[in-house]
Order: structure tokens, then sequence, then C-alpha cells
């Protein structure tokens, strides 16, 4: 009988450990303002920028550079089906990305982790 127990309780705990672990908790609020940071490598990986191809058509500069240090602000939060948390940013200073573009997509937690978006 005490074995069972022992088996009870083992299988509960490892139960609750787990559940622990999964859970994390998005604390990002629409109307937030982030900083965008210095990619790890030449590009954006996370926020989803327009390509250079697509900002030259709609008339702006594609410098990417240039959105380094530029503040910005969560305007819609969306949880997709896999998990990750879909923030929609545009500027505070009310001007478009590259000159073209208002709103931009980026994955929140990996932006956060791999520095392209900074929390202020």
């Amino acid at each position: 009988m005490i074995k069972y127990v022992i088996a009870l309780l083992f299988s509960v705990s490892m139960l609750s450990a787990q559940s622990t672990v999964n859970q994390e908790v998005t604390d990002v609020k629409v109307g937030d303002i982030l900083e965008i940071g210095k990619p790890e490598t030449n590009t954006y990986k996370h926020i989803n920028f327009p390509r250079a191809n697509f900002i030259i058509k709609r008339g702006g500069i594609a410098n990417y550079k240039r959105a380094e240090g530029e503040k910005v602000v969560v305007t819609a939060i969306k949880e997709k089906k896999d998990g990750t948390t879909q923030v929609k940013i545009k500027r505070t200073d009310g001007n478009r990305f590259f000159g073209s573009h208002t709103v931009v997509s980026a994955d929140f937690e990996k932006a956060l982790a791999s520095g392209e978006l900074e929390v202020l």
C-alpha cells in the first residue's frame, strides 16, 4: 500500500512541476513603450521589417541601421497557436519606418531574448 502512495505522490509532484515550467507570463500590454536594439547579425530576425525591395517600391529608403534606437509603442498583441506572442509596433513619434511602413510585427519573446527589442 505504501508503494502506491509513494508512486502517487511522485507522479503528482512531477505533473505539478511540469505545468509550472511550461507557463510563460507575457507581461506586455497595448501601449507599452519599447526600444529597438541592435541585432546580433546584420539583419533583424525577430522583428518583421519588410525586405528592401518592398521599401523601395513604396518610396522609402532601405536603411536598417536607422531603425536602431527608435522608441516604439505596442499597438496590438496576438497569441499564436504555437504559444508565441506576436506584437504590432509603431514608432512613438508618428513617423513611418523607412518612410514607407507605419506598423511592423515582431515575435515578442524571441526579440527580447536576442536584444532586438528592449523594454524601457
